[in-house]
């Protein structure tokens, strides 16, 4: 087969290390890749966002399967365009990408369907939004409606902090026409856990669990990144609560969506919330998680061509269950200094090589690229530095032994990923 795999982060270098693993793959391309992705596949010079470019080139090299990672491009229709043309390809349709792409639309179908969720307000005009949220007071949770790279919640903890929310996301448009609507929710608490499910809008089969962290320093300090770390399994979900959340969010989503007439074939990511009165969803992903797919695709031994190939095609009736390994993974994220806010580039990477060649180490990159022969820093989370262990602890140690091995000018990173999981 020959598998084209769209985008250029640390989750499609997971994708990519993993898909290299297949029998069933001759070719990868990757469009348009990084520094560490380059060297297991053919990168092109294609924007994931460049639909039209894309299909040309899928249908141009006879590609067997596509596997799109980012949001963006699914959110604007790749896959109904693949499938127009006959061709495989990995991810929701449009219809069904509205569940990340737009919150309002996500909330509102939960409520629809009693999808368990925090209670919530959609507002269109920022002065009442405001006035809601004098009302209710703090804490709160303030979402933009569309994509905002990760960025678009903020979890307030006073009145001011939520209106200033409004303000940024509403009037001053930090995030464009994603800010047009927006959320104000109530602030959930307890655990969270990320539980990721491979559907076909028939077939079901859950993904290891996983935690992720998003505030940008320890102890949850901070504002919230893209992710700063992860690792699976995430004790806090047990057989039981897998079960529940199963039967109470994933299954009522996928059947509500169906009866929506939206078939949902791909990656589900749910975001949940174990609280005193049982799991909450705080947000839908309609792709693999970032990082938790770095912690996850590691302690996976089955064929992950044969299931996503089996996905696309609606036949994951065929795929019974999925193959574990009992080790933990642990994922850090090194990240630019200053992200997620404003942060340098260009900065040259040193001990890849050194961290790479360690057992139970893999290093994903993020934001790299090659330059003058040299691997070099070129966006806000650069490296994902995965290790794995036979416990949680063991991970830990290993992965920050590798970290240690790494440098880069203004690399920041967390100390503390994984540590609740020992607590």
């Amino acid at each position: 087969m020959r598998v084209l795999v769209i985008g250029s982060g640390g989750r499609e270098h997971a994708l990519v290390w993993k898909i290299a693993q297949s029998k069933l793959v001759d070719k990868i391309f990757c469009a348009p890749g990084n520094a560490g992705i380059f060297q297991q596949a053919e990168c092109l010079d294609i924007k994931a966002d460049d639909i039209g470019r894309l299909l040309d080139f899928a249908r141009k090299e006879k590609i067997d399967l596509t596997v799109v990672g980012p949001e963006a491009p699914l959110s604007n229709g790749i896959v109904d365009e693949f499938f127009h043309y006959g061709l495989r390809i990995f991810g929701p349709s449009q219809l069904a990408a509205q569940l990340e792409a737009s919150k309002v639309f996500s909330k509102q179908l939960m409520a629809k369907y009693k999808v368990p969720t925090a209670d919530f307000r959609v507002f269109t005009d920022a002065v009442e939004a405001k006035k809601y949220i004098e009302q209710v007071g703090a804490p709160c949770v303030v979402k933009a409606d569309g994509l905002a790279a990760g960025k678009g919640v903020v979890v307030a903890k006073t009145a001011d902090e939520a209106k200033a929310a409004v303000t940024s996301m509403m009037q001053e448009k930090i995030f464009g026409d994603a800010g047009n609507k927006i959320i104000v929710e109530e602030c959930l608490s307890g655990e969270e856990a990320s539980i990721l499910v491979l559907t076909d809008s028939r077939e079901v089969i859950a993904l290891a669990s996983a935690q992720d962290h998003k505030r940008v320093n320890d102890l949850d300090q901070g504002p919230n990144t893209g992710g700063m770390g992860a690792y699976s399994p995430a004790p806090v979900v047990t057989k039981e609560l897998l079960k529940n959340i199963l039967e109470t969010i994933v299954y009522r989503t996928i059947d509500g969506l169906a009866k929506e007439g939206i078939d949902y074939r791909g990656v589900l990511y749910a975001g949940v919330m174990i609280t005193k009165d049982g799991p909450k969803t705080l947000e839908f992903n309609v792709r693999f998680g970032d990082p938790e797919t770095q912690a996850i695709l590691p302690r996976l031994k089955s064929d992950l061509v044969e299931v996503m190939a089996a996905v696309a095609e609606q036949k994951l009736n065929r795929i019974r269950t999925l193959d574990w390994d009992s080790r933990a993974c642990v994922c850090v994220v090194c990240a630019a200094g200053g992200y997620p806010g404003d942060y340098a580039k260009d900065k040259e990477i040193s001990g890849l090589d050194v961290a790479g060649a360690m057992q139970d180490v893999v290093v994903f990159h993020a934001g790299t690229k090659l330059e003058n022969k040299k691997i070099v820093t070129s966006g806000g989370r650069v490296l994902g530095v995965t290790g794995r262990g036979s416990t949680i602890k063991e991970a830990i140690n290993t992965t920050y032994q590798a970290v240690d091995k790494i440098n880069f000018e203004g690399m920041h990173y967390r100390l503390d990923i994984g540590k609740r999981a020992i607590s």
